[in-house]
């Protein structure tokens, strides 16, 4: 029922579903680009729910309190706590290690506005809990929301987020001036 309400929403609003080879994965880190809108929150999570999945995104533990941690458990957020001694990549990775099932989505711009530099962690995430990372894309364009690849991380940071920048190339952003092409 939830799968069937939300591809309706996503057709009514003109939206149509891309790709979604690799979603089966029990286990990943996907890669949410452009990032330039809160609606690509909503686009997405439409979109990963109406192909019958469901992604946990980070969220910081300062907002779950009551009665916002009710919304963001259904929604699958997960607290982040950036005081405690292990580092994100470590919590997560632990995360992983504990879950027969986890889907992770992340936006590595890190923030809706222009940024020139992604920040490395959703690769960092993917390479030491082991798990692949589906390349994801909303593109306001095309109005498509689907799954570009699925991309085995090796250690070569540089080299290979480099590449999966490149994979976004000619995507349209909700707010174009904030995407910054490769």
């Amino acid at each position: 029922m939830k799968k069937a309400i939300c591809k309706a929403i996503l057709r009514m609003a003109g939206w149509r579903l891309g790709p979604t080879s690799g979603v089966e994965l029990p286990k990943c880190v996907i890669c949410v680009a452009p990032h330039t809108s809160n609606w690509d929150f909503i686009i997405g999570k439409l979109f990963y729910t109406s192909i019958g999945c469901d992604a946990s995104f980070l969220i910081k533990k300062e907002w779950f309190f009551f009665p916002f941690n009710l919304l963001f458990n259904w929604l699958g957020g997960v607290p982040i706590d950036r005081g405690k001694q292990t580092s994100v990549t470590d919590q997560m990775a632990e995360r992983f290690r504990a879950s027969e099932r986890f889907q992770l989505a992340i936006t590595p711009e890190g923030t809706r506005k222009r940024a020139e530099e992604w920040k490395k962690g959703f690769y960092y995430i993917a390479l030491k809990a082991n798990v692949p990372i589906l390349v994801a894309c909303i593109d306001y364009g095309k109005k498509e929301a689907g799954i570009k690849t699925v991309f085995h991380p090796t250690g070569d940071a540089e080299r290979e987020i480099r590449a999966i920048r490149e994979m976004y190339r000619g995507a349209t952003a909700c707010h174009p001036e904030n995407f910054a092409q490769v």
